[in-house]
């Protein structure tokens, strides 16, 4: 009896220390107390909803917050404010020819010089000084001043632009700047979060973030060449040349334009694929210029009634008119023809057609196909150089 009495006092002393030990440092793995009025509850004790379980996370652990400020740190400092400036003369005419009016006032007439300012933004792609940007950004500036995240002002001259694309390289003599990695080419998908980064309204360096909302969107008629990242990441005036960066901070594209009634953001905006903006650039860089594969062919997209093939429906684009002695009329193409494939890839409409051509080498020789009277003919072209657009006046 006294050895059953000893077990007994042991087993309770062990179970009251455990549940010290618990209430002391785990009193969450306890059940709660309950407690039960003896007074029956009243009406508006009655009307009262319980609180529902909230479940809070315990002091000094902290919950897991998905942030982008890795990203945003990593390519904001690649990221430049540019200032422009662009002096213009303006005529001011005398409001007579009387001569003693001109004696005395005719120094107040004549040619005077106005100076008129504009923003935008830029991406640091070389750490020798080599900044993207748009074209419209920097066109026709007399001076080009660049404001980096740190407060350094640089000032930058115009490497080369391509107004087909509307991109842009600049050059400044300081080195050792931070550049921007270039994500791999067109990896970005549909869904993916982007942030993107520039200089809107002047207010000064600002990231919004989204999504990409599209890819290859054409035919919105801002440049020759599209080929746009769609995105619903904030994108106002002053953000055009900026940087769209990935979730690790990388280039995917270079922020151009917007689709906006108000002229601020609607949720659509474009920016120019890394791919593009790097051939781009390399090319500037080489050379100085762009340059792109001609046909000398004006084509235009097959009406809604689609041409048929036997029983298929027939894809490519009308040749509606001709370059005398230019690349397509010296292979054989003649006004009316279909433009089936190019180079063995098949073509879609006439965007995905300049695309496909800007991208031959001038002088090498492709094979096309082409319907004529229902028939296919097969030709090779030696492609030429494109033409260089004239500037705007």
């Amino acid at each position: 009896m006294r050895r059953l009495w000893l077990i007994f006092a042991q087993t309770a002393t062990v179970s009251l220390a455990v549940l010290f030990v618990i209430m002391t440092l785990r009193p969450d793995l306890l059940p709660p107390v309950r407690t039960h009025s003896a007074a029956p509850p009243s009406e508006a004790t009655q009307s009262v909803p319980s609180l529902p379980t909230i479940a809070v996370e315990p002091s000094g652990r902290a919950l897991p917050v998905s942030s982008l400020r890795e990203a945003a740190a990593r390519a904001m400092p690649s990221v430049v404010n540019i200032y422009t400036t662009k002096e213009t003369k303006v005529a001011r005419i005398a409001p007579t020819n009387d001569p003693l009016f001109r004696k005395f006032f005719g120094h107040l007439f004549g040619e005077e010089v106005q100076r008129a300012s504009s923003l935008g933004s830029g991406v640091i792609v070389s750490p020798d000084g080599y900044i993207l940007t748009n074209n419209h950004v920097v066109e026709g500036a007399d001076g080009i001043e660049l404001l980096l995240i740190d407060g350094r002002k640089l000032t930058a001259r115009i490497v080369g632009i391509d107004p087909e694309t509307d991109l842009a390289v600049l050059k400044t003599d300081v080195a050792d700047l931070p550049a921007i990695v270039f994500s791999q080419s067109d990896r970005a998908q549909v869904g993916d979060i982007v942030l993107a980064i520039g200089n809107p309204f002047g207010v000064g360096q600002t990231v919004t973030s989204g999504i990409v909302s599209a890819l290859g969107r054409s035919q919105i008629g801002i440049n020759t060449y599209e080929n746009f990242i769609q995105t619903d990441a904030a994108i106002n005036p002053g953000n055009s040349g900026g940087a769209l960066v990935d979730s690790r901070g990388h280039l995917i594209g270079v922020n151009t334009a917007i689709f906006s009634k108000t002229g601020g953001s609607l949720g659509i905006g474009f920016a120019i694929p890394v791919s593009v903006a790097r051939d781009v650039l390399d090319s500037i860089i080489k050379t100085g210029t762009v340059t792109r594969g001609w046909i000398g062919i004006e084509p235009q997209d097959l009406p809604l009634n689609p041409a048929k093939e036997g029983d298929q429906v027939l894809q490519g684009v009308l040749v509606t008119n001709i370059m005398p002695s230019g690349p397509a009329a010296l292979a054989g193409i003649r006004r009316g023809d279909i433009l089936v494939t190019l180079a063995d890839k098949p073509v879609a409409n006439t965007n995905g057609l300049l695309n496909m051509v800007a991208m031959l080498k001038p002088g090498s020789e492709v094979r096309l196909t082409v319907m004529r009277q229902r028939q296919r003919l097969d030709l090779d072209l030696v492609v030429g150089r494109r033409p260089t657009p004239n500037p705007p006046q």
